[in-house]
């Protein structure tokens, strides 16, 4: 089925030996490679993509530990659980807003600077967070901390990318989001235990230590760039012009939405469909998060050959996976690898949805970047939604599933649109020639 649907695909996007830079070529791109430098030495190269690498696992850490530490946050500003909830959507507000107003606004800046700026904010709204004695201090602090999240995301991958060479841009950028999958099979069960343990508080105190450590690690082994005399937030903006960057974030917050629909209900469908005792969803959540950290590393090998056909086979693969877990629910552990494969199918999207915006942005790559993140909590909270609703029509709790496929079919035709998108506008360069 995947060589039928890429036989529909100009060869440019999924061919390599065509074109070296077919991983990231796309219409309206720029003919100009990431790279703004000579590729650092490997070792100096390696300390600066884990110093990254460190902040992602900060920022998944402090993104997810609030899910687990739920019913104590609530208890701690004195609010229902429900309400509490609304804490998380604060965070997810401000990555959707923070992303494109930071990336106008920080176009000149030096990418270390900004990034040692961006870190340094997030621990500073953490233990903020750590401090609020009330709930409006809480929403307002989550919402700031969420701000950095994707422009952080955007700029780490961009100077990852010009850390290496060409061919192993996937490879870099894949491993800056490794901190990220990381994150929620280490970072997240363990301040979930410190804040069960010593208070909630203390969750967010640990997290903006590990922001700060990123601090050290960015100033000490990233390399110094000057800024871009040239950009501006102006052309930041220019972003937004090109039909292939909203293809592109479609894509994402379309396709992706289904793995939240499985994700956000996940427990009951363990329980009330597997017939599986509650002790046995941790185990369920971990087989997510290894999922993402073995597609994150195998999403920077596709990428290598092909970072469309690694959307294109990555969107296909979560279809079938979810018309699997609608089948499989309700036989218990049958369960269990067909949600690691969830998450894996669901992680090469990410880092392949990074690298293509990076490259369609054209000259507005902070932008550009920084949008995946803005696309896939946009996808979050449509996953969720619509997981919700079918379950409250009465489908039963496995019926987010199938609302994943849906979303998947979605996603795919959205790259196919993308692609022949591509085509026409390659045959209208060739015909002005």
């Amino acid at each position: 089925m995947l060589r039928t649907v890429l036989g529909a695909v100009p060869r440019r996007l999924v061919d390599r030996k065509r074109s070296p830079r077919m991983t990231l070529t796309a219409p309206g791109a720029s003919d100009t490679p990431p790279h703004t430098r000579e590729p650092e030495p490997a070792d100096h190269a390696g300390l600066a993509i884990l110093a990254l690498s460190v902040g992602g696992f900060a920022i998944g850490t402090t993104e997810f530990v609030t899910m687990g530490l739920l019913p104590q946050i609530a208890e701690g500003v004195d609010i229902s659980i429900p309400t509490g909830g609304h804490v998380i959507s604060a965070y997810a507000l401000g990555v959707v807003i923070g992303a494109p107003v930071l990336a106008y606004f920080g176009a000149r800046w030096p990418r270390r600077g900004l990034l040692i700026a961006l870190m340094s904010a997030y621990a500073v709204f953490n233990l903020a967070s750590a401090a609020a004695g009330s709930y409006g201090v809480l929403m307002a602090a989550r919402f700031l901390d969420g701000l950095p999240h994707g422009i952080y995301f955007g700029v780490a991958s961009l100077v990852a990318a010009s850390l290496v060479p060409p061919e192993r841009t996937g490879r870099a950028v894949a491993s800056v989001m490794l901190g990220l999958s990381v994150a929620n099979v280490v970072g997240v069960p363990a301040a979930t235990w410190l804040g069960q343990n010593l208070g909630w508080r203390a969750a967010y105190v640990a997290t903006a230590m590990i922001a700060l450590l990123t601090v050290a690690m960015v100033r000490l082994f990233v390399p110094a760039t000057p800024a871009d005399r040239e950009a501006s937030g102006r052309r930041e903006l220019g972003a937004f012009g090109s039909l292939q960057v909203w293809l592109t974030l479609a894509a994402g917050a379309v396709g992706f939405g289904g793995m939240f629909a499985v994700y956000s209900y996940i427990s009951p469908t363990v329980t009330d469909v597997g017939g599986l005792p509650e002790a046995t969803v941790p185990v369920f959540l971990l087989s997510f998060g290894l999922g993402m950290v073995v597609g994150t590393w195998l999403a920077g090998e596709l990428a290598a050959r092909s970072v469309f056909g690694s959307l294109l086979g990555g969107a296909i693969g979560t279809m079938a996976a979810m018309l699997v877990f609608w089948a499989v629910a309700p036989y218990g552990w049958w369960l269990l690898p067909v949600v690691f494969a969830i998450t894996t199918l669901g992680s090469v999207l990410v880092v392949n949805l990074q690298l293509r915006l990076m490259d369609v942005a054209g000259e507005a790559k902070t932008l550009g970047a920084a949008m995946n993140h803005s696309s896939l909590n946009a996808a979050n909270a449509l996953g969720a939604w619509l997981g919700g609703v079918v379950i409250a029509a009465g489908y039963g709790y496995r019926s987010p599933a199938l609302v994943g496929a849906a979303l998947s079919v979605l996603g795919i035709a959205v790259l196919l649109w993308s692609a022949a998108v591509h085509r026409r506008d390659d045959h209208s360069s060739a015909s002005r020639s």
